[in-house]
């Protein structure tokens, strides 16, 4: 790994992929060249990334020669095709897709949870699910501090975890109901716009989502507890950006929620809100870094049991954030 390596972005025209490249900026990730990968129909278009002018050019089999770090923000099948590729040619490969998540031998990585299972013979990491990411932080406070027993998750997840047409079908079916007009119904299930759909991605044999196994797995996984008492609703929302979950934690042992707070507060990327009227909400975590965890309170239904509210930005903090941290450890890991 060179100080200043090659990297490239991979679907960089996506909303994923367009806020990895503000985020290597932001975050000043040292590199000589950032390369930047998608469609043909982007080939051509300009990025300022730092002083630099990278221009789109189209994803092929060669477009990882001399790269050093391939951030992926595909599809699940491009990822299975390209990121092998990327690894053959010697780049570390961080895939945002659901395609290597379980895979026994690919490391799942929240930085803040597990980075310690990245090591020089990493060559290839895997980002979790939006949901996730905000999740686990929390989760992995509570457990160290008393030990979970069960966790009940339910989310409220933002439209542009869908993409940038589930944006635009947003705002498309708002105006169409102001105006009393048809409303355009392509990107989800039912109407979005004034309303909450109770399915994100395929519904499985046994009544739950592919979103919502997602969360139970991918947790476990991170968490590295196979056993954990998890169960999960996935919920789409009428909100353009941040995801929000209630989240309902029983421990092992006695957990206050001051002693929660408190320590959450510690916590590397967690904003901690103690006020019981003061709260987190999706309209104000837009191009946040931070986890915000409010309305802690405890569970009086069960022995050792809290409720908590955790809001991010999913596609900053959900995704991209979480991408290119993994990116600049690496590089001040094994520069």
């Amino acid at each position: 790994m060179k100080n200043k390596p090659v990297i490239a972005v991979v679907g960089a025209t996506g909303l994923v992929g367009s806020e990895m490249i503000a985020v290597i900026e932001q975050l000043k990730v040292p590199f000589s060249e950032v390369r930047l990968l998608a469609s043909q129909d982007s080939v051509g278009e300009v990025y300022k990334v730092g002083d630099q002018e990278s221009v789109v050019e189209v994803l092929d089999e060669n477009s990882f020669k001399e790269v050093d770090i391939a951030l992926f923000a595909t599809s699940a099948e491009l990822a299975k095709k390209f990121v092998p590729i990327a690894v053959e040619q010697g780049a570390f490969a961080i895939d945002n897709s659901r395609q290597f998540r379980m895979d026994k031998d690919v490391p799942l990585v929240v930085p803040e949870v597990n980075w310690h299972l990245v090591s020089d013979k990493t060559r290839l990491i895997a980002n979790p699910n939006c949901s996730t990411i905000q999740l686990v932080p929390v989760l992995k406070a509570a457990h160290e501090l008393a030990g979970l027993k069960r966790v009940v998750v339910s989310t409220y997840q933002a439209v542009s975890g869908a993409g940038k047409a589930a944006l635009d079908e947003l705002w498309a079916q708002t105006v169409a109901v102001c105006n009393q007009k048809d409303i355009p119904i392509e990107e989800f299930q039912h109407q979005i716009a004034f309303n909450c759909i109770p399915q994100i991605d395929v519904i499985l044999e046994d009544g739950y989502t592919r979103e919502e196994y997602k969360i139970i797995n991918e947790s476990r996984k991170i968490l590295g507890l196979p056993e954990l008492r998890i169960t999960a609703t996935a919920v789409r929302v009428p909100v353009f950006h941040g995801h929000a979950e209630s989240v309902n934690i029983e421990t092992e042992r006695e957990l206050s929620p001051e002693a929660f707070l408190r320590e959450l507060g510690q916590r590397e990327g967690i904003e901690a809100y103690p006020a019981a009227d003061e709260y987190p909400m999706q309209i104000n975590t837009a191009s946040t870094d931070t986890i915000q965890v409010g309305r802690v309170r405890r569970d009086e239904s069960v022995a050792h049991g809290l409720n908590c509210w955790i809001v991010a930005d999913n596609v900053r903090k959900g995704a991209a954030l979480n991408a290119v941290q993994i990116a600049k450890r690496l590089i001040e890991k094994f520069a």
